[in-house]
Protein backbone atom coordinates (compact mmCIF):
# COMPACT_ATOMS: atom_id res chain seq x y z
CA UNK A 1 0.00 0.00 0.00
CA UNK A 2 0.99 3.44 -0.60
CA UNK A 3 2.39 5.03 2.29
CA UNK A 4 2.05 8.95 1.03
CA UNK A 5 -0.18 11.06 2.68
CA UNK A 6 -2.73 10.76 -0.49
CA UNK A 7 -3.35 7.06 -1.49
CA UNK A 8 -5.14 7.55 -4.82
CA UNK A 9 -6.14 3.58 -4.88
CA UNK A 10 -8.04 4.24 -1.69
CA UNK A 11 -9.79 7.27 -3.01
CA UNK A 12 -11.06 5.20 -5.92
CA UNK A 13 -11.96 2.32 -4.22
CA UNK A 14 -13.99 4.65 -2.13
CA UNK A 15 -15.74 6.07 -5.01
CA UNK A 16 -16.36 3.05 -6.30
CA UNK A 17 -18.02 1.76 -2.94
CA UNK A 18 -20.35 5.28 -3.15
CA UNK A 19 -21.61 4.10 -6.93
CA UNK A 20 -22.25 1.57 -5.89
CA UNK A 21 -24.01 2.12 -2.71
CA UNK A 22 -25.92 4.83 -5.51
CA UNK A 23 -26.70 2.02 -7.55
CA UNK A 24 -28.48 0.27 -4.86
CA UNK A 25 -30.97 2.92 -3.99
CA UNK A 26 -31.75 2.93 -7.54
CA UNK A 27 -32.52 -0.46 -7.52
CA UNK A 28 -33.83 -0.14 -4.43
CA UNK A 29 -36.33 2.50 -5.52
CA UNK A 30 -37.15 0.61 -8.56
CA UNK A 31 -37.99 -2.59 -6.08
CA UNK A 32 -40.93 -0.12 -4.06
CA UNK A 33 -41.93 1.53 -7.13
CA UNK A 34 -42.61 -1.67 -8.87
CA UNK A 35 -44.43 -3.00 -5.62
CA UNK A 36 -42.05 -5.51 -6.05
CA UNK A 37 -40.34 -5.85 -2.71
CA UNK A 38 -42.76 -9.32 -1.45
CA UNK A 39 -41.59 -10.80 -5.23
CA UNK A 40 -39.01 -13.07 -4.14
CA UNK A 41 -40.76 -14.14 -0.74
CA UNK A 42 -37.50 -15.91 1.28
CA UNK A 43 -34.60 -14.38 1.82
CA UNK A 44 -31.54 -14.93 1.52
CA UNK A 45 -32.74 -18.11 -1.14
CA UNK A 46 -34.37 -16.85 -3.62
CA UNK A 47 -37.18 -19.25 -4.39
CA UNK A 48 -35.23 -22.11 -2.48
CA UNK A 49 -32.18 -21.67 -4.67
CA UNK A 50 -28.78 -19.88 -3.29
CA UNK A 51 -29.31 -16.53 -4.34
CA UNK A 52 -25.84 -16.84 -6.46
CA UNK A 53 -27.38 -19.89 -8.00
CA UNK A 54 -31.06 -18.67 -9.16
CA UNK A 55 -31.55 -19.24 -12.86
CA UNK A 56 -31.45 -15.99 -14.98
CA UNK A 57 -34.72 -17.41 -16.55
CA UNK A 58 -36.96 -16.82 -13.64
CA UNK A 59 -35.31 -13.27 -13.45
CA UNK A 60 -38.76 -11.93 -14.78
CA UNK A 61 -41.50 -9.33 -13.74
CA UNK A 62 -41.03 -8.11 -10.46
CA UNK A 63 -38.32 -10.81 -9.33
CA UNK A 64 -36.20 -9.10 -11.79
CA UNK A 65 -35.81 -5.99 -9.38
CA UNK A 66 -35.97 -7.83 -5.88
CA UNK A 67 -32.97 -10.45 -6.76
CA UNK A 68 -30.96 -7.99 -8.27
CA UNK A 69 -31.73 -5.41 -5.37
CA UNK A 70 -29.76 -8.57 -3.32
CA UNK A 71 -27.13 -9.26 -5.62
CA UNK A 72 -25.78 -5.44 -5.69
CA UNK A 73 -26.62 -5.47 -2.26
CA UNK A 74 -23.98 -8.58 -1.65
CA UNK A 75 -21.47 -6.57 -3.78
CA UNK A 76 -21.76 -3.62 -1.68
CA UNK A 77 -21.20 -5.23 1.26
CA UNK A 78 -18.12 -6.75 0.04
CA UNK A 79 -17.25 -3.71 -1.40
CA UNK A 80 -17.61 -1.94 2.39
CA UNK A 81 -15.80 -4.95 4.38
CA UNK A 82 -13.47 -4.35 1.69
CA UNK A 83 -13.02 -0.43 2.30
CA UNK A 84 -13.33 -0.94 6.51
CA UNK A 85 -9.91 -3.73 6.16
CA UNK A 86 -8.35 -1.07 3.79
CA UNK A 87 -8.91 1.95 6.23
CA UNK A 88 -8.19 0.01 9.58
CA UNK A 89 -4.90 -1.07 8.06
CA UNK A 90 -2.86 -4.17 9.59
CA UNK A 91 -4.03 -3.28 13.13
CA UNK A 92 -8.13 -3.75 11.98
CA UNK A 93 -7.12 -7.23 11.54
CA UNK A 94 -7.81 -8.06 14.87
CA UNK A 95 -10.46 -7.18 15.40
CA UNK A 96 -12.35 -8.05 12.10
CA UNK A 97 -11.35 -11.99 13.12
CA UNK A 98 -13.65 -11.55 16.26
CA UNK A 99 -16.27 -9.80 14.75
CA UNK A 100 -16.49 -12.44 11.51
CA UNK A 101 -16.20 -15.65 14.43
CA UNK A 102 -18.92 -13.46 16.26
CA UNK A 103 -21.30 -13.59 13.21
CA UNK A 104 -20.56 -16.79 12.08
CA UNK A 105 -21.03 -18.70 15.59
CA UNK A 106 -24.66 -16.57 15.58
CA UNK A 107 -25.70 -17.53 12.20
CA UNK A 108 -25.23 -20.89 13.74
CA UNK A 109 -27.23 -20.37 16.71
CA UNK A 110 -29.92 -18.22 15.96
CA UNK A 111 -31.76 -20.32 13.56
CA UNK A 112 -31.86 -23.24 16.99
CA UNK A 113 -34.40 -20.30 18.84
CA UNK A 114 -36.60 -19.72 16.04
CA UNK A 115 -37.57 -20.61 12.04
CA UNK A 116 -38.09 -17.07 11.53
CA UNK A 117 -34.48 -16.40 12.13
CA UNK A 118 -33.40 -18.86 10.27
CA UNK A 119 -32.84 -16.74 7.29
CA UNK A 120 -30.78 -14.10 9.81
CA UNK A 121 -28.77 -16.91 10.38
CA UNK A 122 -27.91 -17.56 7.31
CA UNK A 123 -27.06 -13.87 6.73
CA UNK A 124 -24.84 -13.36 9.31
CA UNK A 125 -22.55 -16.87 8.34
CA UNK A 126 -22.63 -15.27 5.23
CA UNK A 127 -21.26 -12.11 6.00
CA UNK A 128 -19.34 -13.36 9.02
CA UNK A 129 -17.18 -15.48 6.52
CA UNK A 130 -16.67 -12.63 4.64
CA UNK A 131 -15.32 -10.35 7.37
CA UNK A 132 -13.43 -13.21 8.27
CA UNK A 133 -11.65 -13.41 4.74
CA UNK A 134 -10.92 -9.69 5.17
CA UNK A 135 -9.08 -10.48 8.32
CA UNK A 136 -6.79 -13.26 6.71
CA UNK A 137 -5.80 -10.71 4.13
CA UNK A 138 -2.05 -10.07 5.07
CA UNK A 139 -1.48 -6.72 4.08
CA UNK A 140 1.08 -4.54 6.64
CA UNK A 141 -0.50 -1.29 5.30
CA UNK A 142 -0.93 1.67 7.98
CA UNK A 143 -4.46 2.50 9.17
CA UNK A 144 -5.81 5.80 7.96
CA UNK A 145 -5.74 8.96 9.96
CA UNK A 146 -9.00 10.23 12.09
CA UNK A 147 -11.85 10.34 11.33
CA UNK A 148 -11.81 7.99 8.74
CA UNK A 149 -10.54 5.11 10.51
CA UNK A 150 -13.99 5.30 12.75
CA UNK A 151 -15.82 6.20 9.66
CA UNK A 152 -14.87 2.76 8.57
CA UNK A 153 -16.15 1.28 11.43
CA UNK A 154 -19.09 2.69 11.21
CA UNK A 155 -19.95 2.18 7.27
CA UNK A 156 -19.20 -1.95 8.51
CA UNK A 157 -21.52 -1.56 11.10
CA UNK A 158 -24.19 0.16 8.65
CA UNK A 159 -24.13 -1.91 5.31
CA UNK A 160 -24.49 -5.22 8.10
CA UNK A 161 -27.56 -3.50 9.44
CA UNK A 162 -28.89 -2.72 6.04
CA UNK A 163 -28.47 -6.07 5.01
CA UNK A 164 -30.81 -7.13 7.98
CA UNK A 165 -33.61 -5.02 7.47
CA UNK A 166 -33.76 -5.59 4.08
CA UNK A 167 -34.25 -9.15 4.89
CA UNK A 168 -36.69 -8.97 8.32
CA UNK A 169 -38.59 -6.95 5.69
CA UNK A 170 -39.55 -9.60 3.55
CA UNK A 171 -39.49 -12.36 6.65
CA UNK A 172 -41.74 -10.25 8.54
CA UNK A 173 -43.87 -8.41 6.11
CA UNK A 174 -43.40 -4.97 8.17
CA UNK A 175 -44.01 -1.92 6.04
CA UNK A 176 -42.04 0.36 9.14
CA UNK A 177 -39.01 -1.44 8.34
CA UNK A 178 -39.01 -1.03 5.20
CA UNK A 179 -39.10 2.85 6.03
CA UNK A 180 -36.34 2.52 7.85
CA UNK A 181 -34.57 0.37 5.00
CA UNK A 182 -35.03 2.89 3.13
CA UNK A 183 -33.63 6.24 5.40
CA UNK A 184 -30.69 3.99 6.08
CA UNK A 185 -29.96 3.75 2.47
CA UNK A 186 -29.84 7.35 2.31
CA UNK A 187 -27.56 8.08 5.21
CA UNK A 188 -25.19 5.17 4.35
CA UNK A 189 -24.48 6.58 0.51
CA UNK A 190 -23.81 10.13 2.78
CA UNK A 191 -21.31 8.46 5.35
CA UNK A 192 -19.21 6.67 2.08
CA UNK A 193 -19.05 10.15 -0.08
CA UNK A 194 -17.74 11.74 2.93
CA UNK A 195 -15.39 9.07 3.07
CA UNK A 196 -14.86 9.62 -0.52
CA UNK A 197 -13.81 13.12 0.59
CA UNK A 198 -11.67 12.89 3.46
CA UNK A 199 -9.30 10.39 1.34
CA UNK A 200 -9.84 13.18 -1.76
CA UNK A 201 -6.33 14.96 -2.26
CA UNK A 202 -7.81 18.05 -2.32
CA UNK A 203 -9.10 17.46 1.27
CA UNK A 204 -5.81 15.80 2.37
CA UNK A 205 -3.39 18.38 0.68
CA UNK A 206 -5.93 21.30 2.38
CA UNK A 207 -4.63 19.75 6.25
CA UNK A 208 -1.27 19.95 4.80
CA UNK A 209 -1.15 23.59 3.75
CA UNK A 210 -3.91 25.17 5.35
CA UNK A 211 -2.41 27.77 7.90
CA UNK A 212 -3.05 28.39 11.39
CA UNK A 213 -4.66 31.74 11.27
CA UNK A 214 -5.61 34.78 13.60
CA UNK A 215 -8.20 33.98 16.48
CA UNK A 216 -9.48 37.12 17.35
CA UNK A 217 -12.69 36.48 19.17
CA UNK A 218 -15.34 33.51 18.65
CA UNK A 219 -18.05 32.83 21.01
CA UNK A 220 -17.54 30.71 23.35
CA UNK A 221 -19.82 27.89 21.44
CA UNK A 222 -18.42 28.56 18.39
CA UNK A 223 -15.04 28.08 19.86
CA UNK A 224 -15.47 25.01 21.15
CA UNK A 225 -17.97 23.60 18.76
CA UNK A 226 -14.94 24.47 16.01
CA UNK A 227 -12.17 22.82 18.15
CA UNK A 228 -13.92 19.46 18.54
CA UNK A 229 -14.96 19.67 15.09
CA UNK A 230 -11.90 21.17 13.27
CA UNK A 231 -9.41 18.87 15.40
CA UNK A 232 -11.13 15.48 14.80
CA UNK A 233 -11.00 16.41 10.81
CA UNK A 234 -7.86 17.87 10.55
CA UNK A 235 -8.78 21.13 9.37
CA UNK A 236 -7.08 24.50 10.89
CA UNK A 237 -9.11 27.03 13.22
CA UNK A 238 -10.85 29.58 10.25
CA UNK A 239 -10.65 33.45 10.63
CA UNK A 240 -13.30 34.97 13.21
CA UNK A 241 -15.76 36.09 10.41
CA UNK A 242 -16.42 32.28 9.36
CA UNK A 243 -18.60 30.90 12.66
CA UNK A 244 -19.03 34.21 14.00
CA UNK A 245 -20.86 36.32 11.72
CA UNK A 246 -22.05 34.38 8.49
CA UNK A 247 -22.87 31.08 10.05
CA UNK A 248 -23.31 29.41 6.69
CA UNK A 249 -21.67 26.37 8.62
CA UNK A 250 -24.91 26.29 10.63
CA UNK A 251 -27.32 27.12 8.06
CA UNK A 252 -25.88 24.51 6.03
CA UNK A 253 -26.08 21.64 8.93
CA UNK A 254 -29.88 23.52 9.09
CA UNK A 255 -30.70 22.71 5.96
CA UNK A 256 -29.47 19.12 6.01
CA UNK A 257 -31.26 18.23 8.85
CA UNK A 258 -34.42 19.30 7.46
CA UNK A 259 -33.77 16.94 4.10
CA UNK A 260 -32.90 14.37 6.08
CA UNK A 261 -36.50 14.69 7.80
CA UNK A 262 -37.82 14.94 4.30
CA UNK A 263 -36.42 12.12 2.87
CA UNK A 264 -37.85 10.07 6.42
CA UNK A 265 -41.27 11.35 5.08
CA UNK A 266 -40.79 10.16 1.44
CA UNK A 267 -39.97 6.65 2.66
CA UNK A 268 -42.96 6.61 5.10
CA UNK A 269 -44.93 7.61 1.83
CA UNK A 270 -43.81 5.33 -0.95
CA UNK A 271 -43.84 2.14 2.28
CA UNK A 272 -47.54 3.11 2.75
CA UNK A 273 -48.87 0.96 -0.70
CA UNK A 274 -51.60 3.54 -0.79
CA UNK A 275 -50.21 5.40 -4.17
CA UNK A 276 -50.97 9.10 -4.70
CA UNK A 277 -52.76 10.43 -1.23
CA UNK A 278 -53.41 13.26 -3.17
CA UNK A 279 -53.58 12.77 -7.12
CA UNK A 280 -53.25 16.64 -8.43
CA UNK A 281 -50.54 19.53 -8.16
CA UNK A 282 -50.27 21.80 -7.24
CA UNK A 283 -53.39 21.98 -5.28
CA UNK A 284 -54.95 19.37 -3.43
CA UNK A 285 -58.15 17.92 -4.82
CA UNK A 286 -58.48 21.23 -6.30
CA UNK A 287 -58.03 23.02 -3.19
CA UNK A 288 -54.74 24.85 -1.38
CA UNK A 289 -55.63 22.89 1.54
CA UNK A 290 -57.89 19.15 1.27
CA UNK A 291 -60.51 18.24 2.92
CA UNK A 292 -59.83 16.04 5.49
CA UNK A 293 -63.17 15.01 7.26
CA UNK A 294 -64.43 11.21 6.94
CA UNK A 295 -66.98 12.13 4.57
CA UNK A 296 -64.31 13.79 2.28
CA UNK A 297 -61.94 10.93 3.03
CA UNK A 298 -65.03 8.54 1.78
CA UNK A 299 -65.30 10.50 -1.32
CA UNK A 300 -61.48 10.53 -2.53
CA UNK A 301 -61.19 6.58 -1.90
CA UNK A 302 -64.39 5.78 -4.32
CA UNK A 303 -63.42 8.04 -6.95
CA UNK A 304 -60.09 6.16 -6.55
CA UNK A 305 -60.91 2.95 -6.42
CA UNK A 306 -62.65 3.92 -10.00
CA UNK A 307 -59.33 4.04 -11.62
CA UNK A 308 -57.04 1.86 -9.78
CA UNK A 309 -56.90 -0.50 -7.13
CA UNK A 310 -54.76 0.36 -4.45
CA UNK A 311 -54.93 0.59 -0.51
CA UNK A 312 -57.39 3.13 0.70
CA UNK A 313 -55.79 6.60 1.67
CA UNK A 314 -56.40 7.90 5.39
CA UNK A 315 -56.44 11.87 6.69
CA UNK A 316 -53.16 11.12 8.61
CA UNK A 317 -51.87 10.28 4.65
CA UNK A 318 -53.51 13.19 3.29
CA UNK A 319 -51.65 15.48 5.81
CA UNK A 320 -48.21 13.46 5.57
CA UNK A 321 -48.10 14.47 1.84
CA UNK A 322 -49.08 17.94 2.52
CA UNK A 323 -46.39 18.08 5.14
CA UNK A 324 -43.80 16.68 2.53
CA UNK A 325 -44.64 19.49 -0.08
CA UNK A 326 -44.71 22.25 2.89
CA UNK A 327 -41.21 21.11 3.84
CA UNK A 328 -40.26 20.81 0.09
CA UNK A 329 -40.65 24.44 -0.57
CA UNK A 330 -38.84 25.43 2.52
CA UNK A 331 -35.72 23.26 1.74
CA UNK A 332 -35.97 25.09 -1.87
CA UNK A 333 -35.94 28.48 -0.03
CA UNK A 334 -33.05 28.16 2.18
CA UNK A 335 -31.04 26.42 -0.60
CA UNK A 336 -31.17 29.26 -2.50
CA UNK A 337 -30.77 31.74 0.31
CA UNK A 338 -27.69 29.58 0.96
CA UNK A 339 -26.48 29.54 -2.92
CA UNK A 340 -27.13 33.41 -2.82
CA UNK A 341 -25.15 34.06 0.69
CA UNK A 342 -22.34 31.58 -0.25
CA UNK A 343 -21.60 33.52 -3.41
CA UNK A 344 -21.73 37.32 -1.84
CA UNK A 345 -19.02 35.86 0.97
CA UNK A 346 -16.85 33.65 -1.12
CA UNK A 347 -17.04 34.48 -4.73
CA UNK A 348 -18.00 31.69 -7.57
CA UNK A 349 -14.96 30.20 -7.48
CA UNK A 350 -14.79 28.90 -3.85
CA UNK A 351 -15.31 25.30 -3.71
CA UNK A 352 -18.46 26.06 -1.16
CA UNK A 353 -20.00 28.55 -3.69
CA UNK A 354 -20.14 25.42 -6.49
CA UNK A 355 -21.12 22.90 -4.23
CA UNK A 356 -24.03 25.31 -2.86
CA UNK A 357 -24.84 26.32 -6.99
CA UNK A 358 -24.84 22.20 -7.64
CA UNK A 359 -27.24 21.91 -4.61
CA UNK A 360 -29.72 24.57 -5.78
CA UNK A 361 -29.83 22.93 -9.17
CA UNK A 362 -30.20 18.95 -7.67
CA UNK A 363 -33.18 21.08 -5.78
CA UNK A 364 -34.79 22.52 -8.49
CA UNK A 365 -34.70 19.16 -10.42
CA UNK A 366 -35.88 17.25 -7.27
CA UNK A 367 -39.02 19.59 -7.28
CA UNK A 368 -39.75 18.79 -10.76
CA UNK A 369 -38.80 15.44 -10.48
CA UNK A 370 -41.79 15.69 -7.33
CA UNK A 371 -44.35 17.47 -9.43
CA UNK A 372 -43.55 14.84 -12.32
CA UNK A 373 -43.94 11.86 -10.20
CA UNK A 374 -47.93 13.08 -9.52
CA UNK A 375 -48.85 14.16 -12.91
CA UNK A 376 -47.51 10.58 -13.87
CA UNK A 377 -49.31 9.09 -11.64
CA UNK A 378 -46.13 7.36 -9.98
CA UNK A 379 -44.19 6.16 -12.87
CA UNK A 380 -41.55 3.57 -12.26
CA UNK A 381 -38.73 5.83 -13.41
CA UNK A 382 -39.63 9.32 -12.69
CA UNK A 383 -40.53 8.29 -8.95
CA UNK A 384 -37.30 6.32 -8.65
CA UNK A 385 -35.42 9.40 -10.27
CA UNK A 386 -36.81 11.10 -7.33
CA UNK A 387 -35.62 9.19 -4.78
CA UNK A 388 -32.14 9.14 -6.36
CA UNK A 389 -31.88 13.00 -6.91
CA UNK A 390 -33.59 13.20 -2.58
CA UNK A 391 -29.88 11.19 -1.81
CA UNK A 392 -27.74 13.64 -3.82
CA UNK A 393 -29.05 16.28 -2.01
CA UNK A 394 -28.76 14.92 1.15
CA UNK A 395 -24.91 14.15 0.25
CA UNK A 396 -24.63 17.66 -1.30
CA UNK A 397 -25.60 18.83 1.92
CA UNK A 398 -23.32 17.05 3.59
CA UNK A 399 -19.96 18.00 1.79
CA UNK A 400 -20.96 21.18 2.16
CA UNK A 401 -20.80 21.14 5.69
CA UNK A 402 -17.30 19.23 5.47
CA UNK A 403 -15.97 21.41 2.82
CA UNK A 404 -16.88 24.68 4.91
CA UNK A 405 -14.54 23.31 7.12
CA UNK A 406 -11.82 24.33 4.75
CA UNK A 407 -13.57 28.04 3.31
CA UNK A 408 -12.17 30.94 4.88
CA UNK A 409 -14.82 34.01 3.71
CA UNK A 410 -12.05 36.39 1.51
CA UNK A 411 -13.36 39.57 3.16
CA UNK A 412 -11.39 38.12 6.67
CA UNK A 413 -8.37 36.92 5.09
CA UNK A 414 -7.02 41.39 4.82
CA UNK A 415 -7.62 41.15 8.57
CA UNK A 416 -4.41 38.83 8.92
CA UNK A 417 -2.44 41.82 9.33
CA UNK A 418 1.40 40.85 10.78
CA UNK A 419 0.81 42.81 14.02
CA UNK A 420 -2.71 40.89 14.24
CA UNK A 421 -1.58 37.25 13.15
CA UNK A 422 0.08 34.71 16.33
CA UNK A 423 1.64 31.34 15.61
CA UNK A 424 1.10 28.08 16.68
CA UNK A 425 2.47 28.66 19.75
CA UNK A 426 0.08 32.03 19.98
CA UNK A 427 2.72 34.08 20.13
CA UNK A 428 2.68 37.29 18.16
CA UNK A 429 4.43 36.94 14.37
CA UNK A 430 7.29 39.45 13.25
CA UNK A 431 6.45 41.51 10.55
CA UNK A 432 8.14 40.25 7.30
CA UNK A 433 7.84 36.34 8.93
CA UNK A 434 6.37 33.63 6.84
CA UNK A 435 3.31 31.90 8.26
Amino acid sequence: MSSSPHNSWLHRFAILTALGSLGLIAVGGLVTSHEAGMAVPDWPNSYGYNMFLFPVSKWVGGIFYEHTHRLIATIVGVLVVALTRWLGGSRSRLPLALIGFVELLAGIILPQFSPDLKGAGYFLSGIGTVVLAAAAVWAKNESAPKPLLALGWVALAAVQVQGLLGGLRVVLLRDEIGIFHGVLAQLFFGLLCAIVLLTSRWWIGGRARCPQRAANTLTTLDSTVFDNVSGALGTARPTPGWLGSSGLLRFSLVITVLITLQLILGATMRHQHAGLAIPDFPLAYGKLWPATDSASIELYNQRRLEVVHVNAITAFQIGLQMAHRILALLILALIAVSAWRAARKFGVRSPFTKLSFVWFGLVLLQASLGAATIWSNKAADIATAHVVVGALLLVNGALLCLVSLRTVPAESVPALVPSQATGFSGQPIAAGAKV
